[in-house]
């Protein structure tokens, strides 16, 4: 089995990041990832791909363990090549989160428990035993084929490791003493401030433009932000707000005051009357309400120090939300745009769910380091690959399910874009098959294999 030349060609860009056998490895396990419609173990990649008896089987397994080339250098290709074909020229959107993906195994490498939003409620926080996945995605807004979508394209990924099997406490006489901090250990803010500064780097000259929720938004990363790079968070609903430091007087002694005098609380400005609410309505991808939102340019020295942002208090008018804060690094951004762009994240909520359901993100069973760190990212730069591939040729050839319960749709989803890839790949090799009659029974037993394994 093969994909669709147009696809393999998007593949030739990633030559320089392999060796040339090594490469040949990694078109013939992207072939298998995409055509397997069940559980993405390598065995399972080997068959779906039609390279059971192509070499020994453990090279497919190598290519993940211990085949030389470098993760960071697949994402600053991949990155150019998404830059390129989806976003010329334009300000670049990025958006950083983590998502757990779920394992079973004490001995697999880098799992641990870790806190599950899909099992756990306001009331009680519950955990789960996997690996938990730090991801940078690229915002692509409103591509031609999809005018009211927003797509979330991983580039960048790190794997988090808590604490727990990294630093044990040492028994004594019955008394486990007091574990000392591990010098490697990195926290996800740390490791998503690593993939911001290599986007910086890959981009020296472009303005970047960062959203992240509060686990995200604090000093760990508002601090250490390069030049080139504008963050978009969460302001605690207690945080503390400064006004600029006043202008230290001629002869006065001391140091220079850092933060002028301490503003209203949250409470306090929602109800002050003196700064009237401005009332906007939204009804776009990830932001449908009419909200009344008061701003004003403030410090949160907390997590920014002395840097200026500008604060955005939001009030929803229909009370579905209650009253949020949100910062701005971009002085000039009105409230609508700091909005606007911060509800664009959630694609990448979309984004893991679809790795999960469609692309097999939580299925590779590898347990040695080399391998954990970079089978699953696979699932996540398949998606960029696949949307990357549906913009530039795969959206001539879309088409959509005779569905009479749901005869308006007029936009794909990534379902779509997936089915489309396999579908012009099967085409263009049944095209080849009858051209050529003595291919025709050995292309038929394919394609009756690759069904019956479907599901």
């Amino acid at each position: 089995m093969e994909l669709t030349s147009s696809f393999v060609d998007l593949l030739q860009q990633f030559v320089p990041v392999f060796t040339s056998p090594t490469f040949q490895t990694f078109v013939e396990i992207v072939t298998g990832w995409v055509l397997s419609h069940r559980h993405r173990y390598v065995t399972e990649i080997i068959s779906a791909g039609g390279n059971v008896g192509n070499g020994h089987w453990s090279r497919f397994h190598r290519f993940f363990s211990q085949a030389v080339w470098d993760l960071d250098t697949f994402s600053m290709f991949l990155a150019k090549l998404v830059g390129t074909i989806l976003a010329p020229g334009a300000t670049l959107f990025w958006a950083v989160d983590d998502t757990l993906c779920r394992k079973r195994g004490l001995t697999l490498y880098g799992a641990g428990m870790h806190y599950d939003p899909l099992i756990s409620s306001r009331a009680k926080s519950l955990v789960s035993w996997g690996h938990d996945w730090v991801v940078l995605c690229l915002i692509i807004v409103k591509p031609f084929w999809a005018p009211t979508k927003v797509f979330a394209l991983p580039i960048a990924v790190r794997l988090y490791r808590n604490r727990q099997g990294l630093t044990k406490g040492k028994k004594s006489r019955g008394k486990t003493s007091k574990p000392k901090p591990n010098p490697d250990h990195r926290t996800r803010p740390q490791l998503a401030l690593e993939l911001i500064q290599l986007v910086a780097q890959w981009y020296p000259d472009d303005e970047i433009i960062l959203t992240g929720d509060s686990a995200y938004g604090g000093k760990s990363i508002l601090s250490h932000l390069p030049s080139n790079v504008h963050l978009i968070s969460h302001v605690h609903p207690k945080g503390a707000l400064y006004g600029r430091a006043p202008i230290k007087k001629e002869g006065s002694k001391g140091a220079p005051r850092k933060k002028g005098a301490r503003l209203p609380g949250m409470a306090q400005w929602a109800k002050d009357p003196a700064q009237p609410w401005t009332r906007l309505k939204f009804n776009q991808f990830g932001l449908h309400a009419t909200l009344a939102v008061k701003t004003i340019k403030a410090l949160y020295y907390k997590a920014g120090g002395d840097r200026e942002l500008t604060i955005v208090l939001v009030h929803d008018l229909d009370g579905k939300r209650p009253d949020q804060m949100f910062y701005c690094t971009k002085l000039n951004w009105s409230a609508r745009q700091i909005l606007t762009a911060y509800s664009h994240r959630w694609a990448i909520e979309c984004t893991f769910e679809n790795c999960k359901q469609l692309l097999g993100l939580e299925d590779p069973a590898n347990r040695l380091p080399k391998a954990v760190e970079r089978t699953a990212p696979f699932a996540l730069i398949l998606y960029s690959l696949i949307v990357v591939w549906f913009h530039k040729t795969g959206h001539q050839f879309v088409q959509f399910p005779n569905r009479p319960w749901y005869s308006r749709k007029e936009e794909p989803s990534f379902a779509d874009l997936l089915t489309t890839l396999r579908r012009v790949s099967l085409e263009e090799k049944t095209s080849i098959a009858l051209s050529d009659h003595r291919q025709i029974k050995t292309w038929l037993a394919q394609i009756t294999d690759l069904l019956s394994r479907a599901g």
